[in-house]
């Protein structure tokens, strides 16, 4: 246990961050989810709605040091290619 002020401060501060920091990555972690499911329903209209706010979460996790700014910009781009590969599948079907 901390003994002086300043890290008894810092334990507080630790704890409500860790706090924060776990809420948001489970936010990004479900919002990730919906957008899978989305695609796995193979509507586009769905899909691009989730696949914006999905971006839109990853870029805010990079910014917060959620996400390596990296890690975000790689699963933006898969996530890209996913909904581009389910908007080709559906021109060629019709």
């Amino acid at each position: 246990m901390p003994t002086t002020s300043s890290a008894k401060k810092r334990l507080r501060q630790d704890e409500t961050r860790n706090l924060i920091n776990k809420s948001r990555k489970t936010a990004l972690k479900t919002q990730v989810k919906k957008f899978l499911t989305a695609l796995q329903s193979k509507d586009i209209q769905a899909a691009e709605a989730e696949y914006s706010l999905t971006v839109k979460k990853m870029d805010k996790g990079a910014a917060k040091g959620i996400l390596h700014k990296n890690n975000a910009s790689r699963k933006k781009s898969r996530f890209a290619k996913k909904l581009n590969d389910l908007k080709a599948s559906a021109k060629q079907d019709g």
